[in-house]
């Protein structure tokens, strides 16, 4: 019997239901794949998941994808790693369309606000549970540390950093693995695949530079740039998407780059989806509604289709890549530094969520303008943190009452 419906029945589940982030994927994941369904050992699925870590891209989807691929060869790859994007895909489409008709009504103004000061604790949540985890000796705390400063207070590109800190980690960590163990079965092969995933890649983009379709091929060489450089997932890579596509190329405003992060985080799929929205917004002040929905699905299919790619490329070879001493003592350094850059996001998104958009401070610091401090906001953000960290409400919940808050503040 083939495996495949089972595949898509279990994937399809768990894109309706993968809220909460990384973190929370990996957790649902582990359990049904793991613990439920014994797809995977333990030993199978934490080698892959370090891997997916060091890919580029949302490791969550990869890690979808990789568990279909083995449990339903290139095919369950492809509906595994499908349908764990495509629910939360749909949403963040419809929320978009509606964000763009009705966005600026106050009341839905004040909504986004609750929700925007409940992400501040979100984000501090994510950045608590992955150091935790991640940073277990001295020397990880310091390169994350140094990730943090060279981000947020000296400006450096986010891909130096994690290049540095993966260089770092290459030559000085010292990582016990466990060796690879013996195939189950020979490899699947995976090469038809990967050109498949190529060609898919180009075709549309090389169909609009043959149009002339400036913006579109703008945005679509952009995002797809993007996708080569999303280490540390959808977290780590924001504010520098923030930076690129608000202040740099103007196709957003940061304001709106932060109501994108409100509705990712409420809405089930990779938090990457957030991309879609951007596309969205951008091609409708470009084009219209037609233009929209063109750039949200282009942003949408040059953001994952290189996850595919990486995966079917080196899914035959996982075992043996993740026991690999040099290659573990990168990813390390890898992950030690993309805490420092979730810090960075945290303070950046602090900043902006309780004194508006930040002015020019010394070095590359973004000073905030004491006079703008919104007391609501920050209500709100300790409020979440409370009932986040301290009480630990589910996710979903907090959300919604933090949205409600804001409404309330706004008629008060």
């Amino acid at each position: 019997m083939s495996p495949l419906p089972e595949i898509a029945r279990t994937f399809l589940k768990l894109g309706l239901v993968s809220f909460g982030g990384p973190a929370a994927h990996i957790a649902l994941m582990h359990r049904v794949l793991v613990d439920e369904r014994r797809w995977l050992t333990e030993a199978e699925f934490l080698r892959a998941l370090s891997l997916c870590m060091l890919l580029p891209g949302p490791e969550a989807t990869q890690l979808a994808t990789w568990a279909g691929w083995r449990r339903g060869g290139v095919a369950g790859g492809v509906i595994a790693g499908a349908l764990f994007v495509l629910p939360g895909a749909a949403i963040i489409l419809a929320l978009a369309a509606g964000y763009v008709a009705f966005g600026q009504a106050p009341a839905v103004s004040a909504l986004f606000l609750g929700v925007k000061a409940a992400v501040v604790a979100i984000v501090l949540q994510a950045l608590l549970r992955v150091g935790r985890r991640a940073l277990t000796c001295t020397a990880q705390r310091l390169v994350a540390l140094a990730a943090f400063l060279g981000i947020f207070a000296f400006g450096l590109p986010f891909p130096l950093i994690l290049a540095l800190a993966a260089l770092w980690g290459a030559v000085f960590a010292r990582v016990a693995v466990a060796p690879a163990p013996a195939p189950v079965a020979p490899p699947k092969p995976t090469g038809s695949a990967v050109l498949a995933c190529l060609a898919l890649w180009a075709l549309p983009l090389t169909f609009l530079w043959t149009i002339g379709a400036e913006f579109l091929l703008a945005i679509g060489l952009f995002f797809s740039k993007l996708a080569l450089l999303t280490f540390g997932g959808a977290y780590a890579v924001l504010a520098w998407m923030v930076a690129a596509v608000a202040e740099d190329r103007g196709w957003v405003s940061t304001a709106q780059m932060m109501d994108a992060l409100g509705l990712a985080e409420t809405t089930p799929g990779p938090l990457i989806l957030i991309t879609e929205f951007v596309g969205f917004v951008a091609g409708y002040a470009q084009g219209g509604w037609g233009m929209a929905l063109a750039a949200a699905l282009l942003v949408l299919w040059v953001t994952f289709l290189p996850s595919f790619l990486f995966i079917f490329a080196l899914a035959p070879f996982m075992d043996r890549l993740t026991a690999e001493p040099r290659l573990a003592g990168a990813l390390q350094g890898v992950t030690a530094a993309v805490v420092g850059v979730i810090g960075n996001l945290a303070a950046v998104f602090a900043l902006h969520v309780l004194f508006g958009p930040p002015g020019d401070g010394p070095l590359a610091l973004p000073a905030p303008v004491w006079g703008a401090f919104d007391p609501g906001a920050a209500l709100i953000a300790v409020g979440a943190g409370v009932l986040l960290l301290g009480l630990r409400w589910p996710l979903g919940a907090v959300l919604a009452l933090s949205a409600l808050a804001g409404l309330g503040l706004s008629v008060v």
